[in-house]
């Protein structure tokens, strides 16, 4: 499953994971709204790493497949379980 990671100019170390390439369509337009000008900084293969840094790679592929995007918070902000 290849992911496409945009960096978020509004919310230092926030990162929108997606299935498609710039397909913004399953994201929530507040959401968009809230995160600002998105830049592509990564795209990789998930299902070929068996970690990530600062992510449930579980979760991950979990809101990838249901929900199209993922949203990764900065390391200490306080998390639901799957943001998504």
């Amino acid at each position: 499953m290849l992911v496409w990671v945009y960096k978020s100019s509004r919310k230092a170390n926030t990162y929108l994971y997606l299935t498609r390439r710039d397909d913004f369509a399953h994201v929530p337009d507040g959401l968009i709204t809230l995160l600002g000008r998105l830049t592509s900084v990564l795209q990789f293969d998930i299902t070929k790493r068996e970690s990530l840094p600062n992510a449930d790679i579980r979760t991950v592929i979990q809101c990838l497949e249901d929900n199209g995007y993922y949203l990764q918070l900065p390391p200490g902000d306080p998390k639901p379980e799957s943001i998504c």
